[in-house]
């Protein structure tokens, strides 16, 4: 069997049966300058309760509305190796003085005896779609030795969680860091100690709490703060902070990559078509060699983050071909772009949940796509964007102007942020791009799942469903999801 056919013929589970503990109590003591009380195997890590796996080491946070304390016995009962706590309880434990600090303790641990390359990624967009793609790509290559961060575990508690259970055996780690304010990605990134930093996008999120697109660009350049020596810095070459993301990267002593369509990115998108079954056929310069491959997820701004993603995977000696295979393989995740065929009246139509996050420019990406997309109506049901501060009203009214472009013919609004897209859209404007749509707006989810339904979703629509995470806009697509017709 050759090269290429190992790569495609891998199969999603490790077969090597290595199946080692990923800590054992004196290791893990230790580790967390605690002490057990007896000698036990932990196989996980886990600090929700009710997730509790058997063999898991559960810690009892303290947070500021609830004690994990209070969990132990059902930790324990669902099976947990042992509990991390501050004050002796019954069953096997590791005590400690803080139980915080000893989880930041056993994450430095992991991250001290890991044995290959960390990767970091923060981006005001795409950087959970570009971690799972690092990981996909790397773990392929590995053969089952790659590890993540799952989900979005990318605060003060996920980035030391996802350090605690990475294994011994690890060979690529890939850490996604997030922040709100601020300082905070400095912290996270100390920890990860990348040897590659990537940032995928700047845009305004969390503008409210920034003030200005600058100061979000120099939030995430604190990633590179944290590189090991001799690091590299992925950063996306069409932005308009990439000077800026530039300097900073080379003044914690990193060696920069940039990718994109820019004529100076060092991996330089060089052609895009749509490929057969949706998806686009793409062909990259990477310097020294030309790589074509097919990437899954449909849109532009998916076959950018592919660009970051070679770049990554190259950066820490992966294989090229396996990161192909895994682009090409990878459909959109649950919230992050999940392409659903519901059923409908008269048969089937598309629904693409977007559901999980919503800024600015991940709202004109998503919205250019749901134009491309093959479809009788184009319908978008589009939630409050968070964290705009004073410039909501701005940023959300400007959405009518990619409405109007991808050719949308309904649109419902939800949420308080959304009338002020409401509002534009309700203007008659005969000298606009594009054709006005329809739309309604709703105060909020409920209100959302009884509009849509009483509109009527027919066969061959395509719906796209997109707004920050605490709308809940993920119940409106449970709720289509479920339907008969």
């Amino acid at each position: 069997m050759n090269a290429v056919a190992r790569i495609i013929d891998w199969p999603a589970e490790a077969t090597d049966g290595n199946t080692q503990v990923l800590w054992d109590a004196a290791t893990a003591a230790r580790a967390m300058k605690g002490t057990a009380s007896g000698d036990f195997a932990i196989s996980g890590v886990e600090i929700d309760s009710r997730e509790v796996q058997p063999g898991d080491l559960f810690f009892a946070l303290k947070g500021e509305a609830m004690d994990g304390h209070r969990f132990v016995e059902d930790a324990l009962a669902r099976g947990a190796a042992a509990v991390v706590v501050d004050r002796s309880v019954g069953g096997p434990h590791i005590l400690v003085s803080d139980t915080m600090e000893a989880l930041e303790r056993l994450g430095a641990a992991a991250r001290l005896r890991a044995r290959g390359p960390i990767i970091g990624v923060t981006g005001s967009v795409g950087k959970t779609g570009v971690k799972e793609m690092i990981f996909a790509a790397l773990d392929r290559h590995s053969k089952g030795d790659a590890h993540r961060s799952v989900k979005s575990y990318n605060n003060h508690v996920g980035v030391p969680l996802s350090l605690a259970r990475m294994p011994a055996r690890t060979r690529f780690g890939i850490f996604e860091m997030g922040m709100n304010h601020a300082g905070e990605i400095a912290g996270l990134t100390r920890q990860v100690r990348p040897n590659v930093a990537v940032i995928t996008t700047i845009a305004p999120a969390h503008i409210e709490m920034l003030g200005s697109e600058e100061a979000i660009a120099d939030a995430k350049a604190e990633i590179f703060q944290g590189l090991e020596a001799d690091g590299i810095a992925i950063i996306p070459a069409d932005s308009p902070h990439y000077p800026r993301l530039r300097a900073a990267a080379l003044a914690c002593g990193a060696n920069v990559v940039s990718f994109g369509k820019a004529s100076h990115a060092d991996v330089r998108l060089l052609d895009m078509v749509s490929a057969i079954g949706g998806g686009s056929l793409v062909t990259v310069d990477m310097g020294d060699r030309r790589v074509c491959y097919t990437v899954a997820a449909p849109g532009e701004h998916q076959v950018v983050n592919s660009l970051a993603v070679m770049a990554a995977v190259r950066a820490v000696n992966g294989d090229l071909g396996a990161a192909g295979v895994a682009l090409a393989e990878m459909d959109g995740l649950a919230g992050r772009g999940a392409r659903i065929e519901i059923t409908v009246e008269g048969g089937t139509a598309l629904l693409i949940d977007e559901s999980y996050n919503a800024n600015p420019a991940s709202m004109r990406a998503t919205l250019a796509q749901l134009g491309r997309t093959p479809a009788q109506r184009r319908i978008a049901v589009l939630g409050a964007m968070k964290e705009l501060g004073s410039h909501g009203p701005d940023y959300h009214a400007a959405l009518a102007i990619p409405i109007r472009e991808a050719g949308v013919d309904q649109v419902f609004t939800v949420g308080e942020e959304m009338i002020a897209l409401a509002a534009e859209l309700g203007k008659s404007d005969g000298a606009a791009l594009g054709k006005p749509a329809a739309f309604a707006h709703c105060a909020n989810v409920r209100e959302a799942i009884d509009a849509v339904r009483a509109f009527g979703l027919k066969r061959d629509d395509a719906i796209l469903v997109k707004g920050s995470n605490s709308v809940g806009l993920a119940a409106l697509v449970a709720a289509f999801g479920k339907q008969e017709g």
